[in-house]
């Protein structure tokens, strides 16, 4: 009997245990569950600031329409997926993928091209990023010259970028459509980006998209462009 009642006070003592553990977690739990939404960045320059080479009303649509409906698009899709996740649901987890890699691309791409932009842009690079470019291009002007053409030649919708690989320490050109995301298909870091969506442009351009890739190099922040490649090297 007293082994017996022994026994069954060392199990109630453990189970006590165990709900304390489990109250304990609750709360940590529930902070790791607890989703950190998205937000559309604010600029760093007004609307009109790019101008000649990109007006106002394009940046205004750009910036307040298009780059806030892929925040929303996507805060809304992890949502669905961290209901998938939490429902064991695959099939739901696989169909949501897409709206992931658009709105979630179209959100990093966007943050960045707004970075790579400068009233007080333009010009040419200097120091490491220089040199970098004179290393792998040969000139600035050839490099300018080549993601020049790599991006008019996008069909449809999508991207050109000057992207930088780990594992050569080389910069890259590279396109990607839509909006796909530079690291997320390629691997390459992203360092300066040019978006050919006819939203990007069209109000002001038509449809001569070769004469916005021209005019885009004269806002280029390439201390910009250059921070992203220190970071990107570490």
């Amino acid at each position: 009997m007293f082994f017996l009642r022994t026994r069954s006070m060392s199990l109630l003592s453990r189970v006590g245990q165990v709900r304390r553990c489990a109250s304990t977690l609750s709360p940590a739990l529930g902070m790791v569950a607890a989703r950190h939404k998205h937000s559309l960045p604010d600029l760093t320059y007004d609307y009109g600031a790019l101008e000649p080479h990109i007006n106002a009303e394009i940046m205004q649509l750009h910036h307040s329409k298009h780059h806030a409906t892929y925040v929303n698009n996507l805060n809304v899709t992890e949502e669905k997926y961290q209901e998938a996740l939490a429902k064991g649901d695959i099939t739901a987890q696989v169909s949501l993928q897409p709206a992931l890699r658009f709105n979630g691309g179209g959100h990093i791409n966007h943050s960045i091209f707004w970075t790579n932009l400068s009233p007080n842009g333009g010009g040419e690079p200097q120091g490491e990023l220089a040199a970098a470019i004179k290393r792998d291009f040969g000139s600035f002007q050839t490099m300018k010259d080549k993601m020049s053409a790599a991006t008019v030649a996008v069909q449809g919708s999508g991207w050109g970028w000057l992207g930088f690989e780990k594992e050569t320490g080389r910069l890259r050109i590279a396109a990607c459509p839509n909006q796909d995301p530079l690291q997320g298909t390629t691997g390459l870091v992203p360092l300066l980006g040019i978006d050919v969506w006819e939203h990007a442009y069209y109000l002001q351009y038509k449809n001569v998209r070769p004469d916005y890739v021209k005019a885009i190099w004269n806002v280029i922040s390439w201390e910009n462009v250059s921070e992203r490649l220190q970071s990107a090297k570490k």
